[in-house]
């Protein structure tokens, strides 16, 4: 074993529930290879690499049982950063330092697991790795809820969002039911550019529900006047109304909806808060119904007590190809899966060009949006049904579920 390499896995961005499924993956099948020596995880993300601190993850997890218990924890293990590595042509010590950490711990394959920022560092790392001919091998395996990487059907932690979405709509429709009064209720969900979360409300329809009754995605221009129109219309025939959301929707012009145009985040990404607030004081100055809104937050990111064992299952054999791809000799790629088949449900795996997917952005087809802009088509439904398929059979413990405790 004293020959062998090693690889180290890092985690970047937001949590899912599922990014700890990858990683569980990836240790997996490192392990089962014969051909890594230790697994090396990074405590938050590139900035771990950076500080060199880094943990044992094949002592940790060196049996199957314990595989499966991190495969169901949510959140992320070796927790996470928003951390952006600059153009190598104009600073380039970052890069000297990472590869400097890499080379002290003879690892030969980094994989690091995120969402768009985080191929940004693929991208650049696994150039850099190339230019300076240095035999390290470079892989992204995606996540995100958002569900917005191109070149790919869909990204894992996204199936489960969903389901807890749809779940939390169809209650909230149960809890508002059983009064006789007008009302109207606005769910604002994730999603700054592209509205996959927001739509998968609409699986929370039932033969004796329509809600959500109104959704609105920030890929159309969203009117404040159409909006209250919508409302008025919708009054006339039920009195209770449930409104999905997207917190990104922004006008004709592009200025979201509520948002602190001076306050973005260290990617310059405007940070947005208080839609669905927004949305109701028109509603009451407008109409003057009962009103509310519900603004869903992190909950939808890592609720794992309902999470999608589709989801979870994806997200584990994406680590897994991911280090047969990897040992290969591919670099500077992001392992993928892409639908083949709709019923039965199906996908392949695969990989593609990092270039392709870093720092691109994909969102809801338009022809998948009814022509109001105030709804989704069923093409969207028949996409969405089988993310969400399966239970994930969590353990419990004194009544609450039982995860691994994330201590960095």
């Amino acid at each position: 074993m004293s020959n062998q390499v090693n690889l180290l896995v890092a985690q970047s961005g937001g949590p899912t529930v599922a990014i700890n499924a990858s990683l569980a993956g990836v240790i997996s099948q490192s392990m089962a290879s014969g051909k890594i020596d230790k697994v090396f995880g990074a405590k938050n993300g590139i900035q771990g690499v950076l500080k060199e601190e880094l943990i044992v993850l094949s002592d940790i997890f060196d049996n199957e049982e314990k595989i499966k218990d991190l495969q169901h924890t949510p959140s992320m293990y070796l927790g996470s950063c928003r951390y952006k590595l600059k153009d190598p042509h104009q600073d380039e010590s970052d890069y000297l330092r990472i590869i400097e950490v890499l080379k002290k711990h003879n690892v030969k394959y980094f994989f690091y697991i995120g969402g768009n920022d985080s191929m940004d560092t693929v991208a650049k790392l696994s150039k850099y790795a190339e230019d300076m001919n240095d035999e390290i091998y470079v892989m992204g395996v995606p996540k995100t809820i958002d569900n917005d990487l191109r070149a790919i059907d869909h990204t894992p932690g996204f199936g489960s969002a969903a389901k807890y979405i749809a779940t939390s709509i169809l209650e909230i429709a149960h809890d508002t039911a059983i009064y006789d009064m007008e009302s109207v209720l606005i769910v604002e969900i994730m999603g700054r550019n592209a509205g996959w979360l927001a739509a998968s409300s609409v699986l929370a329809r039932t033969e004796y529900s329509t809600a959500p009754d109104l959704i609105y995605l920030p890929e159309r221009p969203f009117s404040t006047a159409s909006f209250v129109n919508d409302v008025r219309q919708l009054l006339k025939k039920k009195k209770q109304i449930i409104i999905a959301v997207s917190e990104g929707i922004c006008d004709v012009e592009g200025t979201y909806v509520s948002s602190q145009e001076a306050n973005t985040d260290q990617f310059g990404h405007v940070r947005l808060s208080g839609t669905g607030k927004y949305l109701e004081h028109l509603i009451h100055d407008t109409i003057g119904c009962k009103v509310r809104s519900v603004e869903l937050s992190v909950l939808q990111r890592c609720a794992s007590h309902i999470a999608s064992r589709t989801d979870l299952e994806e997200a584990f054999e994406l680590g897994k190809r991911g280090v047969d791809y990897a040992m290969e000799g591919a670099t500077g790629y992001m392992v993928r899966l892409l639908r083949t088949c709709e019923e039965p449900y199906t996908v392949e795996y695969s990989i593609e060009d990092i270039d392709k997917i870093a720092n691109e952005e994909r969102r809801v087809p338009q022809e998948w949006i009814n022509e109001s802009g105030n709804d989704v088509t069923e093409e969207m439904v028949t996409y969405l049904k089988p993310l969400i398929q399966g239970e994930s059979f969590v353990t419990y413990q004194n009544g609450l579920p039982s995860y691994l405790f994330i201590k960095l």
